[in-house]
């Protein structure tokens, strides 16, 4: 059976762990050239000649352009472009940084305009291509002392609509990915900031009308979808995958 990106180049970026990993290896298996990168080597990414794993900060244009180089030499085209790489902060803004200010936005925001802006010719030649970023549910909503990540996925929110607008008619596409409570290393960070982590979890296990917190799998899937020509006719929207958690209304316990 033909994979349903089979033909297709991928960039995913932040690919060694959690979502971005779980994409890379979907798109692994469904035929796609994948090209990925992180800050730090990668331990664990499958072995795959379609897999080309390069280290960078995607938050600076050199490594940006580097990537995007690479990309070129090593695949000839890019149809696929997943922003993936995310950090965060545990604090509310009384106690954030300029510092920590400034590397949150660059991560989750400045690197998103970078390697956005980069995919721009790669794909017009192509006729076109899709541009996943993925934000989060506290793009809309807010967890408490998480301030600036909040702030930086409702940035992106926000200009994955611009560029989906600006660049449509080149046949370029852009959606956002709005995860809510997955299993990841952020994650875990958080709930351990928490008074009583364990008791934190619990709870929040418990307010998911599905009865379980996510896996990186499950962003996975719509990444897969929304990369994939099935959602040829999808541009400038937010698809919010959070197991029903912000559809509950609060007093339905």
């Amino acid at each position: 059976m033909t994979g349903r990106l089979q033909g297709k180049t991928a960039l995913v970026t932040g690919g060694s762990r959690g979502i971005g990993r779980a994409i890379v290896e979907l798109f692994l298996s469904e035929g796609a050239s994948v090209a990925t990168t992180a800050r730090k080597a990668a331990d664990g990414l499958p072995r795959n000649p379609n897999l080309l794993f390069l280290a960078g900060d995607v938050s600076r244009a050199a490594d940006v352009e580097k990537l995007f180089e690479a990309v070129r030499q090593r695949f000839g085209a890019l149809d696929i472009l997943v922003n993936n790489a995310g950090t965060q902060v545990e604090k509310t803004i009384e106690h954030t940084s300029e510092e920590e200010f400034d590397r949150v936005m660059g991560v989750n925001v400045k690197a998103v305009f970078l390697c956005a802006k980069a995919a721009l010719a790669p794909m017009r030649k192509r006729g076109g291509g899709s541009i996943v970023n993925i934000g989060s549910y506290d793009g809309f909503v807010a967890d408490p002392g998480l301030a600036i990540y909040c702030a930086s996925k409702g940035a992106v929110h926000a200009l994955t609509r611009a560029i989906a607008v600006d660049h449509g008619r080149d046949g370029i596409r852009c959606n956002t990915i709005a995860p809510g409570w997955i299993k990841t290393e952020m994650a875990d960070a958080y709930m351990a900031s928490l008074p009583d982590p364990d008791a934190a979890r619990r709870n929040l296990v418990a307010l998911h009308p599905v009865g379980r917190s996510g896996v990186p799998r499950d962003i996975a899937e719509c990444a897969l979808f929304l990369a994939s020509d099935a959602s040829a006719f999808i541009s400038g929207q937010q698809f919010v995958v959070d197991g029903g958690l912000t559809a509950k209304a609060p007093q339905a316990g």
